[in-house]
C-alpha cells in the first residue's frame, strides 16, 4: 500500500505585536535591530518558535505595515536560513470600514493565498487582530498583543497546540479561541 504524503500546512505569521513590537521611542531596554526610525523588540521565545514551527508547517508572513518595514523584519527575523513561501504587506490586504469605530482598517484575505494553491483547511493565521480576519476565523490563531513585555510567554505557550494542529485534515473545523487551555484538538463527533 502507498501512502501519500500531504504537503505542510501553511502557517501564516503576522508581524507588529505578534512576533515583535515597533516604536519610534525605545523602551527602557535596548531594542533587539532597527528598522528605519522603529525600534524594534522580538517577543520571547520567538527563536526557539520559529526553530519549532518551521518543521511542521510552511511559513509565510502577511502583515498590514508598509512593505519595506515588513522586509526588514522578516531580515532581522528569519535571516537566510528560514525560507518563507511568501512575505506580503499591505499592498496584499483588503482595505474595510468598521462603521461602529468610523475608521479604515486593513484585512486580510485569505482567498488570495488560496489562489497560490493552498487549501483553506490547510491554512492557520497567527495574529493579534482578530479583526483582520473575521472572514476567516476558522484559520484565525489569536494572540495577545505583544507590547514589549519581557516576561511574555505567548509564543512559548503556543507551541504545544500547533504541534497538535499539524497533522489536522482541516484546521477550520478545530476550536482555537481556547488554545490556552488546550486538551484535545479533533472537534467532538457530531
Amino acid at each position: 500500500m502507498v501512502q501519500t504524503v500531504l504537503p505542510k500546512h501553511l502557517l501564516i505569521l503576522d508581524v507588529d505585536e505578534t512576533l515583535v513590537f515597533a516604536s519610534e521611542q525605545p523602551l527602557a531596554r535596548s531594542a533587539d535591530f532597527r528598522v528605519g526610525p522603529f525600534h524594534v523588540y522580538r517577543r520571547p521565545y520567538l527563536g526557539e518558535f520559529v526553530a519549532a514551527v518551521s518543521q511542521w508547517f510552511d511559513l509565510a508572513v502577511w502583515s498590514s505595515a508598509s512593505g519595506s518595514y515588513v522586509q526588514g523584519v522578516v531580515e532581522n527575523v528569519f535571516g537566510q536560513s528560514n525560507p518563507l513561501r511568501f512575505v506580503w504587506s499591505c499592498e496584499r490586504c483588503t482595505r474595510r470600514y468598521h462603521p461602529e469605530l468610523q475608521e479604515h482598517y486593513f484585512a486580510k484575505n485569505l482567498s488570495k493565498v488560496r489562489k497560490l494553491g493552498f487549501e483553506l483547511e490547510r491554512i492557520l493565521m497567527l495574529d493579534d487582530s482578530p479583526e483582520k480576519l473575521s472572514q476567516h476565523y476558522g484559520n484565525h490563531i489569536r494572540v495577545m498583543p505583544f507590547t514589549g513585555d519581557e516576561s511574555d510567554r505567548e509564543l512559548r505557550d503556543l507551541l504545544p497546540f500547533l504541534e497538535s494542529l499539524r497533522n489536522a485534515q482541516n484546521v477550520r473545523r478545530i476550536e482555537k479561541r481556547l488554545w490556552r487551555q488546550h486538551r484535545s484538538v479533533e472537534p467532538p463527533a457530531i
